[in-house]
């Protein structure tokens, strides 16, 4: 159950990423990826907290990333 709670709060974390992103619309590149390094430490230090384990922290991350994209590319090519 922990590492359910673990994947829910961090795509709450990218849905903030992408929040912060579409305000930082006219941002040049470098800004973009320093808020994904910040906003991908928040996240790992998250489940870190929550789960205690580096491996099951590391799959659960990729894992979130992986969901985030998809549902990014998803939502792009609907509307």
């Amino acid at each position: 159950m922990k590492k359910y709670v673990a994947l829910l709060l961090q795509l709450i974390i990218w849905s903030g990423f992408t929040l912060a992103e579409w305000l930082s619309g006219k941002d040049h590149l470098v800004s973009k990826v320093i808020l994904f390094i910040v906003f991908s430490y928040l996240a790992i230090l998250l489940a870190r907290k929550i789960v205690d384990s580096s491996k099951d922290t590391f799959i659960i991350t990729v894992l979130s990333l992986f969901t985030y994209g998809l549902l990014q590319s998803m939502l792009h090519f609907l509307l």
